[in-house]
């Protein structure tokens, strides 16, 4: 009884070995085709990784990676010691969730409002004017920016002053409270309509058959977003947050840099700011890669959990 245990559970184990053997043959071209950008991705991605011994040597430029004076963990204490550390994982943390939860709920509301336009040219209009500033780089969008909100002729200050809900202008960038929800916004303004693309094609795969029998059943618009829309799209929505969650150290570099100044700077710096300023330009490559370390094993960490999560609630995941 024994030795028939063991085979069965050695034939269990062999099956889905054999499985996908008989999927990769007969998906050979597919692989074949996958080669190159593997490739790439090894060299470009994974050979790099050896660079992180950085972060455990006191790093010299002018030696070799493996003639370093290594000093283990010394550039970690330093940074969970450093109290501008401090500050720059909860700005980056605090811009993250707020850009992920205004880009996730606008583009999902913007998507949902644009499948209701019966009028395709309208549709497409509005869609194609909605995602053009995606490809805007974040120097033009950060001049648009400060532009709006100058304090000489910038169109919120001018709107505000002729409602009489101002006095006088008000200095954006020169208060802490403002600087989070301008980095919100521009993100919003820039990637929404990019965003909601993929929302669009979720929609576009949802059986009309069943906004048919809503209808007849009497529900409007409203009721048919909510009981057929979301839930149709669904699957797309936790796989895409699976994904930012993952990417929540990277609230980004461009605009906090390009918008920040020293007035702002306890709220204004994030860690590749921090990567830029206190690792690159002092020289200090070491304490520079450890904080990428951190920053990359928080996302890994972040992503399996998030996964698990989803597993748990019996939703889609990514693996």
């Amino acid at each position: 009884m024994q030795l028939e245990a063991k085979r069965s559970k050695i034939n269990i184990e062999k099956k889905p070995t054999k499985d996908l053997w008989k999927k990769i043959k007969k998906q050979k071209t597919l692989v074949l085709m996958s080669i190159p950008f593997l490739i790439y991705i090894f060299i470009f991605c994974y050979a790099p990784l050896i660079g992180w011994l950085m972060a455990f040597q006191n790093f010299k430029p002018a030696k070799g990676l493996f003639d370093q004076t290594w000093v283990g963990l010394k550039q970690f204490k330093f940074l969970f010691s450093d109290p501008t550390f401090v500050k720059v994982i909860r700005n980056t943390l605090a811009m993250s969730l707020i850009n992920l939860t205004l880009s996730f709920v606008c583009s999902i509301g913007f998507a949902l409002l644009l499948n209701e336009v019966k009028n395709i040219l309208s549709k497409k209009f509005v869609q194609t004017i909605s995602y053009l500033p995606h490809f805007l780089s974040w120097i033009i969008v950060t001049g648009i920016v400060a532009q709006v909100l100058s304090t000489e002729n910038g169109i919120v200050n001018q709107l505000l002053m002729w409602t009489h809900i101002i006095d006088r202008p008000i200095n954006f960038f020169a208060e802490t409270k403002y600087f989070w929800g301008i980095v919100g916004a521009a993100n919003v303004w820039k990637e929404v309509g990019w965003g909601s693309i993929i929302y669009l094609s979720a929609i576009t795969a949802i059986n009309p058959d069943l906004y048919e029998a809503a209808e007849i059943d009497g529900a409007g618009r409203l009721q048919k977003m909510w009981n057929i829309t979301l839930p149709g799209i669904k699957p797309t929505i936790f796989i895409l947050l699976i994904i930012n969650i993952g990417n929540i150290l990277n609230a980004g570099f461009e605009v906090q840099y390009l918008l920040g100044n020293g007035l702002v700077q306890d709220v204004s710096q994030t860690i590749d700011i921090f990567v830029l300023k206190y690792g690159i330009s002092l020289g200090n490559y070491s304490l520079a890669t450890a904080a990428g370390i951190f920053k990359s094993m928080i996302s890994i960490i972040l992503i399996f959990l998030a996964n698990r999560f989803a597993k748990s609630m019996g939703e889609e995941r990514l693996f």
